[in-house]
């Protein structure tokens, strides 16, 4: 007489488990003790079995392996892509994984996966730029504040660009090492205050080796009248002085000072900007954002980089019509802030800050242009100040 059905499950299911448990055993056992080719065997059959199982099974696997690094990987990587309680087991800590299987799991999985992945103890590069393609806010959080993550020079540019749009993570990114200064000098125009000072604090060099290893070219640049651009254009950036000499003489102002007390006096007009941002050796755009960005910061990097005096930094605040004096006699505390950021800078980084705004604020940054020569096309790509200008506008 034939078994009942129900007789027939119950002893199907005891032979199943039974065959499973012997199997993660197997599978799990130390290298001494099973040859790579009968761990692979038993890892194939095992596998070909977790696709009919349920996740309690699925979970029992993933417990008994999480601490074993000699697992067939592609049943690891399954394990990994299995709901989100299975996979942390072997996601937090497991090191059999490399690159490509973290990222295999990074695209094909959920948020939740790509969470435990940005908090292991060292995410690669390659895994950052993955989890990076999604965008996601939390996991962007986390892996800014994960010590062992490693994220390479195009994946921040692509965490500053995205920090346009959600300034919270500033002060996050201002904190890591990967940071560049030119990267900073971008991002400082949508950091908070807080930011904007560790910014100025970290990322502005003096030049001071630059300036003494270059001395003898500035001479022969003047023999030369100065005429050939490139090289022009780089000392430009390392030069001493900031203000231009040929702008004062073209100048209705007698000099820098001269043109802060009229606009003082008169307010500030759109010729008085042009002629100050002429005369301090910076570019019109780049003048321009100094002047109308709020937090003020722009204007002590200004003064302290041309040489005014701090009562020059108020009259340039009275200027531009801010309150100096609250209702109640006290001073605005956003102006002792910038008079706080003036005191703090250095002459030679200030300049080095301002040099670094021109470029952000002045460069393309555009796509390259199919028609391009060969050369024009690489700066296209690599230059320092075309990267800047794009993470500025967010090109």
């Amino acid at each position: 007489m034939a078994e009942p059905a129900f007789v027939q499950e119950i002893a199907t299911g005891r032979a199943r488990l039974a065959l499973l448990r012997r199997l993660i055993d197997t599978v799990a056992l130390p290298a001494s003790l099973i040859s790579p080719q009968e761990r692979s065997l038993a890892g194939d059959i095992l596998l070909d079995m977790m696709f009919h199982t349920d996740d309690d099974a699925r979970r029992l696997c993933a417990e008994r392996l999480k601490d074993t690094t000699e697992a067939p990987r592609r049943l690891m990587r399954y394990l990994a892509q299995c709901s989100i309680e299975i996979a942390r087991l072997l996601l937090e800590e497991n090191m059999s994984y490399d690159p490509s299987d973290l990222v295999d799991i990074i695209r094909s999985t959920t948020t939740e996966h790509r969470l435990v992945i940005a908090a292991r103890k060292s995410v690669s590069v390659t895994e950052v730029e993955a989890l990076l393609e999604h965008e996601e806010s939390q996991v962007l959080r986390v892996l800014l504040s994960n010590a062992g993550t490693t994220i390479s020079e195009v994946g921040m540019d692509r965490i500053v660009m995205l920090s346009r749009k959600q300034g919270e993570f500033c002060p996050l990114i201002v904190q890591r090492p990967e940071l560049s200064p030119a990267q900073a000098m971008a991002m400082f125009w949508w950091s908070d205050g807080p930011t904007r000072k560790m910014i100025l604090a970290r990322h502005a060099a003096d030049r001071k080796l630059l300036i003494e290893r270059c001395s003898d070219v500035f001479e022969i640049m003047n023999e030369e009248n100065w005429s050939d651009p490139v090289a022009r254009k780089a000392l430009q950036a390392i030069e001493r002085r900031q203000r231009n000499r040929a702008a004062i003489a073209r100048s209705e102002f007698d000099n820098l000072e001269d043109a802060i007390e009229t606009a003082e006096k008169t307010g500030m007009s759109t010729n008085i900007v042009t002629e100050i941002g002429y005369i301090a050796g910076m570019k019109p755009i780049s003048m321009a954002k100094v002047i109308s960005d709020l937090g003020g910061e722009g204007l002590a990097v200004l003064c302290k980089a041309t040489g005014l005096k701090r009562p020059y930094l108020r009259a340039l605040w009275r200027s531009l019509r801010r309150q100096e004096i609250l209702e109640d006699g006290s001073e605005n505390p956003q102006l002792t802030y910038v008079i706080e950021i003036y005191d703090t800078l250095s002459v030679a980084k200030a300049q080095t800050v301002l040099r670094y705004w021109n470029w952000s604020l002045t460069g393309t940054g555009m796509a390259v242009d199919p028609g391009m020569s060969e050369a024009q096309a690489v700066e296209e790509v690599f230059s320092t100040m075309r990267r800047t200008a794009s993470l500025v506008f967010g090109r």
